[in-house]
């Protein structure tokens, strides 16, 4: 059974170590991989493979703590092998929050999982009630939040439209309803919805 393929699913997934061993190689790192490094977990947040002119090729990464979220910068050489992280990942919807808690709900179960602020705080610049996100969970714990890759989202604020005018020159800045400022093409206005990669934080395209 070949591991690497079960890594990145956007559905719930287990890679059980004591049963397969999974082992990662710097082949194998991608963003979102979850490794195994001096008894932590990390995930990938960042990679480059690098070629020197001299000597041989490595990987530099920044990698993230799953519990606490501190950020490294780590290098790894093409030898080393680590063991793949348990981790779950959940499709859930978020319901509200109270305060600085969270409340994401099991469809299946209809329970709900409180997160706090820090856990959720980039996600939430693009998830708004009822909409679907994927938890990232590390031995029951989670870690994660995932908004989908594209999302519709209300202008809430932004200077009036140009009338007509629909090219790409000009780009001004908006406030969309989750409160991320976003920057827009000048023919955008106030209550219009429009499309956004979460992946970036950029402007796609209107929506109609």
């Amino acid at each position: 059974m070949d591991l690497r393929f079960s890594f990145f699913g956007k559905k719930n997934y287990f890679c059980n170590l004591k049963q397969f061993n999974a082992m990662a190689t710097t082949a194998d790192i991608k963003n979102g991989m979850c490794i195994e490094l001096d008894g932590k977990t990390f995930s990938i947040v960042e990679f480059l493979h690098v070629k020197p002119g001299k000597g041989a090729a490595f990987v530099r990464t920044k990698i993230k703590n799953v519990v606490t979220g501190q950020v490294l910068e780590q290098t790894f050489n093409p030898s080393d092998k680590y063991p793949v992280a348990h981790i779950e990942r959940k499709d859930m919807q978020y319901s509200y929050n109270d305060g600085d808690l969270y409340y994401f709900m099991d469809l299946e179960t209809f329970d709900m999982l409180p997160l706090n602020y820090e856990t959720v705080k980039d996600a939430m610049q693009f998830v708004k009630e009822e909409m679907m996100v994927t938890i990232q969970l590390y031995k029951g714990n989670a870690f994660s939040v995932e908004p989908p890759n594209f999302v519709e989202l209300t202008v809430a604020e932004t200077e009036p439209g140009i009338q007509g005018d629909t090219s790409k020159a000009g780009n001004k800045p908006a406030k969309l309803e989750t409160g991320y400022n976003i920057q827009v093409p000048l023919f955008i206005n106030q209550g219009e919805k429009i499309r956004v990669d979460t992946r970036t934080g950029t402007y796609m395209e209107r929506v109609k």
